[in-house]
């Protein structure tokens, strides 16, 4: 039995970045000795075993081959005469396909480290083509490694058009496509993982509303600048980039994309609230200074925002309008001003309360109406 530290924690190494997470390939195994070793089955579709001290993934040396379409579709083949040269040909970059043995030698039959110096994503072979999930890989790959001038291979591109065309990228779940959208969410280029989408086709398959944008370049350009200022307790804020993707379509557009990914409620509610926002600061033809400059204007985009009722979701919008302002303003300072204006009058109007007394005396409508002119008297003060 050889075991073999495979993946991604030999890549990082080799570029200098900190290992997150450590998996390993044993080859001329079988199950029943790793279990007499102590390590505990987790594999459902093949033989995976954590480590009894560790808990890291140690899985058997495997083949994979495509009978049916769609990711699942796949017979895994895995016995102790399968190699370690056979089991890294069945992964999806050559960057991807190195391994260390127990001497800390690097195996790289298929020249990942190669494509790391010259900073190519590129992949092992033909058989890259069976698994939709590798676009959505590549991209996020892309988008993770862009800090450091990764591309896409022109023949992997091509690859990637050709899954495209021949409907290969329509099997794709859509639990696994957002769960890579997130993931490339987190990184610090986003927009890098959907223009490789872009260039290969597969966004309009997947996002086909965003694919129909009529200006995707500048939804790109917004996720770009929301990136730098769209974090939550230090971890970058997954909800505030995609509300910044999508602001520009149509809401009914936002509830279709968000439905369909089953994106979590609370991306969907924050893109939801930054796509009606942007809608009717459109069909008010108010700009910024006039909103500034208006208490009655102010109040209206307070209460169309639900700025009292979610605090928090009204803080994470205007960070994502900001972004939007900053890529379409010239007058950066006119867009700082805008924020801190509406911050504090979020934050002066959310304080007015009407005493015991006053809410006995009225019904709901009246209600509405006095914490509404007092609310307008503090904006007017401000």
């Amino acid at each position: 039995m050889q075991v073999y530290l495979v993946g991604g924690a030999v890549r990082d190494e080799l570029l200098g970045l900190p290992v997150r997470e450590r998996d390993w390939v044993v080859v001329g195994a079988a199950p029943a000795e790793l279990e007499r070793a102590g390590y505990r089955s987790v594999g459902r579709e093949f033989p995976v075993f954590l480590h009894p001290q560790t808990q890291e993934e140690y899985a058997l040396a495997r083949l994979e081959r495509k009978v049916a379409p769609g990711y699942h579709g796949f017979v895994t083949e895995f016995s102790p005469a399968v190699t370690l040269e056979e089991d890294l040909q069945r992964r999806d970059l050559t960057i991807n396909a190195m391994a260390r043995d127990g001497a800390g030698r690097l195996i790289d039959p298929y020249g990942g480290r190669a494509d790391l110096a010259a900073r190519l994503l590129r992949h092992v072979s033909p058989a890259f083509t069976e698994d939709p999930v590798r676009i959505l890989r590549v991209a996020r790959f892309a988008a993770r490694f862009a800090p450091l001038g990764f591309s896409v291979a022109p023949q992997t591109l091509e690859l990637m058009h050709a899954m495209v065309r021949s409907g290969e990228a329509n099997a794709l779940v859509s639990e696994r496509v957002w769960r890579e959208l997130e993931r490339a969410l987190a990184t610090d280029y986003p927009e890098r993982a959907l223009q490789v989408l872009c260039d290969c086709e597969a966004l309009a398959v997947l996002l086909p509303e965003l694919a129909r944008a009529a200006d995707l370049p500048a939804a790109l350009d917004t996720l770009h600048r929301a990136t730098a200022i769209t974090t939550v307790q230090g971890q970058p804020d997954t909800a505030a980039r995609w509300a910044a993707l999508l602001e520009g379509l149509p809401p009914t557009a936002v509830v279709a994309l968000c439905e369909r990914l089953r994106v979590p409620a609370e991306h969907r509610d924050l893109a939801m609230l930054a796509a009606r926002m942007y809608e009717w600061l459109r069909a008010e033809g108010r700009g910024s200074a006039q909103l500034v400059s208006e208490p009655e204007a102010l109040l209206q985009l307070l209460e169309h925002a639900d700025a009292w009722r979610r605090p928090e979701r009204f803080g994470r919008w205007l960070e994502v309008w900001c972004a939007r302002a900053s890529a379409e303003s010239h007058a950066l300072a006119a867009v700082d001003q805008f924020a801190a204006r509406l911050a504090a009058a979020q934050q002066a109007t959310a304080a007015v309360h009407l005493d015991a007394t006053e809410l006995a005396a009225r019904r709901g409508p009246e209600i509405a109406a006095l914490l509404q002119e007092r609310r307008l008297a503090v904006l007017r003060a401000l």
